[in-house]
């Protein structure tokens, strides 16, 4: 029975989206294969990367209208106060902005950073720059939910990067999105931006790893004090 459950975890499901390139990946191995053995075991090797960046698993949810939980899997790369983009609608004061960097090795499944009903959705077309520049989140193809939370309006942005070239986001306008909820993903390497409303404080430091789905980011509370990190 151990044996079992063991194998059961190791084997993650693996999303939908990525059943088309996993194909392809292993139809080049194969014809690679049949120019020259040795390139069908490299293909082979890509497949399985290929496979496991599609990789979507479960998740483990805290649940309050207080705490926001990471959208993504990656490194907090920016914590800090910005002004939201002008598409987003959400006015021209600053908003404690929390941006995610997933690299092509992370789980690029997108999940909801809050519960609520998603106002609106804006697609910019842009370009692929280093999604870890702070530029990226005004220069970068980008796709963005405003989503109408217990305690205001919250912004999340999807962020094209380097090799990614492709935002899928399959929620739509009016959807209502419980916290951990898959909203979308980004194929191969990107980053995503989180605008909180007023009254949010973070809870993660730039550097630290975060879970999409589990791992709190910020938390509302005016007389929270303010997270802090240290290398040792």
């Amino acid at each position: 029975m151990h044996i079992i459950t063991s194998i059961r975890n190791a084997l993650v499901p693996i999303h939908r989206a990525g059943y088309p390139f996993i194909a392809i990946f292993f139809v080049v191995a194969v014809v690679l294969g049949i120019l020259w053995e040795p390139l069908f075991w490299i293909g082979l090797v890509l497949t399985a990367w290929c496979a496991y960046f599609f990789r979507d698993p479960e998740r483990v949810t805290p649940v309050s209208d207080d705490l926001v939980v990471s959208p993504a899997d990656g490194h907090v790369s920016l914590v800090g106060h910005v002004v939201p983009p002008a598409e987003l609608d959400l006015g021209t004061a600053e908003m404690l902005r929390i941006s995610v960097f997933m690299n092509v090795f992370d789980c690029h499944v997108n999940r909801a950073p809050v519960p609520g009903t998603i106002r609106q959705i804006a697609y910019r077309k842009g370009a692929f720059k280093n999604a870890e520049l702070d530029k990226a989140s005004e220069v970068n193809e980008r796709n963005s939910l405003v989503i109408d939370s217990p305690h205001g309006a919250l912004g999340v942005t999807q962020i094209a990067g380097l090799v990614a070239r492709r935002i899928i986001c399959w929620s739509k306008t009016g959807d209502r999105l419980r916290t951990g909820e898959r909203f979308g993903l980004i194929r191969f390497g990107s980053r995503l931006d989180i605008y909180c409303p007023p009254g949010f404080v973070p809870r993660v430091a730039e550097g630290q790893r975060a879970v999409a789905g589990e791992t709190i980011i910020a938390e509302f509370g005016e007389n929270l004090a303010r997270y802090g990190a240290r290398r040792d």
